[in-house]
């Protein structure tokens, strides 16, 4: 498969998933004015890309996201769904949350992943502002 970046924009994150490092970097902002659309194709790629896959190496998902609004929120889940039951079919799935330190919401959104999608290995990181 072709590596995927999306270059980030005002309203929507950097996009960079190298297939064979096995990671995928998200980061920015992400209001996109169709989330629907935008994130639509991420996670398309990546589902081919996890349904394909056999190497059983672990993959890493670095999340640096400083705001989404409720439509992304929902495209993420998917996202992360999809994550979570490659790592529920035995691959090691990394998930590197990192926030500004003083952000309570973006903070508390990684707790929730981290209940809502157990089978991810989630490492928290307050970043400095």
């Amino acid at each position: 498969m072709d590596n995927l970046f999306i270059a980030a924009s005002a309203s929507s994150p950097e996009v960079d998933f190298r297939f064979e490092q096995r990671v995928l970097s998200l980061k920015g902002e992400s209001y996109p004015e169709n989330a629907a659309q935008f994130w639509g194709e991420i996670i398309a790629t990546l589902r081919r890309f996890l349904d394909d896959d056999q190497a059983g190496a672990a993959i890493t998902v670095n999340v640096a996201l400083s705001y989404f609004n409720s439509s992304s929120t929902k495209m993420l889940f998917s996202l992360f769904d999809a994550l979570n039951e490659k790592a529920e079919a035995g691959t090691d799935v990394i998930l590197n949350w990192y926030h500004d330190e003083d952000d309570d919401t973006i903070f508390e959104f990684g707790q929730e992943l981290q209940e809502d999608f157990a089978a991810l290995k989630f490492n928290d990181h307050a970043v400095q502002s």
